[in-house]
């Protein structure tokens, strides 16, 4: 009965979301405008399933790759790595290894304990075990990126950022399970395809949310819903429970990519004006909504060898849409046409004009801590390597001619990608 078993046969795709384009197949023998019958058939089939697979939780079946069904040596390894959690060179990827793929299940449960959050709320271990569980069999393992692992990867980095002195010394309980919460739910049952992609395509999702953060609308509707489900906040008073949906809402919304100016103006105004009060919610709020955004994008940042992956992987994803769009002719989506976007051009723009911008600002709230400059100064380094990496596909392209010439378009994209 376990949804990943049903997926493999090819009937139905791994995910009980409600994407007609999660498995491929199920549209080789149609046209995206599409039969009637059969995607009504395939909403059935994944209602169905998602219907089944919350139904197995909620009778408290977990499925059967669990962390503990590990050998010893493993989860000892696990532990040891979880007693340095707060560390930036953390091993996200070695992590859910080591877990057997429960990378996020395992570090919420680690830090939902280590901040003191099961004691100050009040909650039922087995719910939450169970509540994180349903979050982390949302997401979908056979996107690239936009998987659990990336999930986890967001939610480590949250943790560090809130350990920050600055931001540390006024936060709430609430604040830090909000935090924590958004990072671990922020992409809960992407597609792995982008707003453009469904838009374009006439998705039911982008009808739904008008075309404005459609995404971001899903993955917080989608985790209201398994709260609601798992019940874990039931014991906790109305007009709390609404204010913490709202208030993730507020913080996934945060991350659409579109809204990355907004934020970036209004966080230099408050750091000019030296008008951040963390004593008062809002700004704090707003604090968490830049602090998820900074863990959200926060890959070239990292270490060499961890950021390096993260590239690779967004970029396969991008390159899947990019095969899927040119399948159906459809115009192919910027950075997703596999034979002119480059991994090293694609990296070299997204660090340049989303993540200097952003990181720079985070540094001058906090301080420029240890951890801000260990980040900034990897995006620099990471940056180089991948410039140098474009030189040399450049200088590949230039041998490989024939003439032993860059032609004039080669020469203006040449241009064009090493321009900041």
């Amino acid at each position: 009965g376990d949804a990943r078993v049903r997926g493999q046969t090819g009937v139905v795709s791994e995910r009980r979301g409600s994407y007609p384009f999660i498995d491929f197949r199920l549209l080789n023998n149609t046209t995206l405008s599409g039969e009637i019958g059969t995607k009504k058939k395939v909403k059935r089939l994944l209602s169905f399933q998602r219907y089944f697979h919350a139904s197995r939780l909620l009778r408290g079946i977990v499925p059967q790759a669990s962390l503990y069904l590990l050998d010893e040596d493993y989860l000892g390894q696990a532990r040891h790595m979880l007693s340095k959690v707060g560390m930036w060179d953390f091993d996200i990827f070695l992590f859910d290894r080591l877990t057997n793929g429960n990378s996020l299940v395992t570090l919420l449960c680690h830090l939902f304990n280590v901040h003191g959050l099961i004691h100050h709320f009040q909650l039922d271990m087995v719910t939450l075990h169970r509540f994180f569980v349903m979050v982390q069999e949302d997401y979908h393992s056979q996107n690239p990126y936009h998987n659990a692992v990336h999930a986890a990867d967001v939610t480590q980095a949250m943790h560090c950022y809130l350990r920050e002195p600055k931001l540390a010394n006024f936060l709430t309980p609430s604040d830090i399970m909000l935090g924590l919460l958004a990072a671990a739910a922020h992409d809960v049952d992407h597609p792995g395809v982008n707003q453009p992609f469904l838009i374009k395509t006439k998705h039911h999702l982008a009808s739904l949310y008008q075309n404005v953060s459609v995404l971001e609308n899903h993955h917080w509707r989608s985790t209201i819903g398994m709260l609601r489900e798992s019940r874990l906040l039931a014991h906790l008073p109305k007009e709390v429970t609404q204010d913490i949906e709202q208030q993730l809402g507020s913080l996934i919304l945060a991350t659409d990519i579109n809204r990355q100016n907004e934020f970036l103006i209004r966080l230099k105004s408050h750091l000019d004006n030296q008008d951040l009060r963390l004593e008062d919610a809002q700004d704090r709020h707003f604090m968490l909504q830049i602090a998820l955004k900074c863990a959200d994008i926060c890959n070239p940042c990292r270490v060499w060898d961890l950021s390096k992956q993260w590239s690779e992987r967004v970029c396969e994803e991008f390159y899947r849409q990019g095969d899927l769009e040119q399948k159906f002719e459809l115009e192919i989506s910027p950075l997703c046409n596999q034979q002119k976007d480059t991994v090293p051009s694609i990296q070299i723009g997204f660090m340049t004009y989303i993540v200097e911008p952003l990181f720079e600002r985070w540094a001058q709230f906090t301080g420029n801590t240890p951890l801000s400059e260990n980040m900034l100064n990897h995006l620099r380094r990471n940056k180089a390597k991948w410039r140098s990496l474009l030189h040399k596909q450049h200088s590949t392209s230039r041998s490989n001619d024939h003439s032993g010439q860059v032609t004039g378009s080669q020469e203006q994209t040449l241009n064009e990608e090493e321009t900041p």
